[in-house]
């Protein structure tokens, strides 16, 4: 369930993100603790014009301008992260309609073949997901493959995912639904090839 334990595409900008944005909380936070001990020095060596011009040279320059600095480009490779993970058309895409009710997840595969609470996707291709609800709104979520989605009643929203290797993984719903919602999760399996042919074969 990490998220920083990414195995599909879509995780990895998810968590390269994270790593970022750490980072950049990292310089602010470096930035404010020097300006805090350069405060404490200025006051125990007493006030004058000189002291006082480079005060405002610190607080000023790099008290503020530094922060909007950080802050805009953190914002910015955020926003161009978000735009470059938006699903754009993928001929061996397959598509898997996903709907979530009070505390249950319905899949229909292609082919029509339907499971509860088990995803199935072939592995080292893009699946994309057409998400709703039937209820309340929940969130569906899989830390390792792709950030969350929201399902809402009486609107889809599309998740495209992609699993690198052949494994489980696991998922939840990360909105509170009701008093179910602890168990509200499901699992994911990526097949190879074969598992993929299988599945789809053998399930109907």
């Amino acid at each position: 369930m990490s998220t920083i334990d990414p195995a599909g595409p879509h995780a990895r900008s998810v968590a390269t993100m994270w790593w970022v944005m750490l980072g950049g909380s990292a310089v602010l936070a470096g930035l404010v603790f020097v300006l805090l001990a350069l405060a404490f020095r200025r006051r125990d060596r007493g006030r004058g014009g000189e002291r006082t011009a480079s005060g405002r040279l610190w607080i000023g320059g790099l008290g503020l301008a530094m922060p909007v600095v950080v802050l805009l480009a953190l914002v910015g490779y955020a926003l161009t992260v978000g735009i470059g993970t938006l699903p754009t058309p993928d001929p061996r895409a397959v598509e898997v309609r996903v709907n979530a009710r009070q505390y249950a997840w319905d899949m229909v595969h292609p082919g029509g073949i339907r499971t509860q609470n088990v995803l199935h996707i072939p592995a080292g291709r893009p699946a994309d997901l057409v998400i709703t609800s039937s209820d309340v709104i929940h969130s569906f979520w899989i830390p390792r493959l792709a950030g969350k989605m929201d399902a809402i009643p009486g609107h889809t929203n599309r998740l495209r995912i992609v699993a690198d290797t052949p494994g489980t993984y696991r998922g939840e719903c990360a909105e509170y639904c009701g008093v179910g919602h602890k168990d509200h999760n499901f699992t994911v399996v990526a097949h190879d090839a074969a598992g993929w042919t299988a599945f789809t074969e053998g399930a109907r």
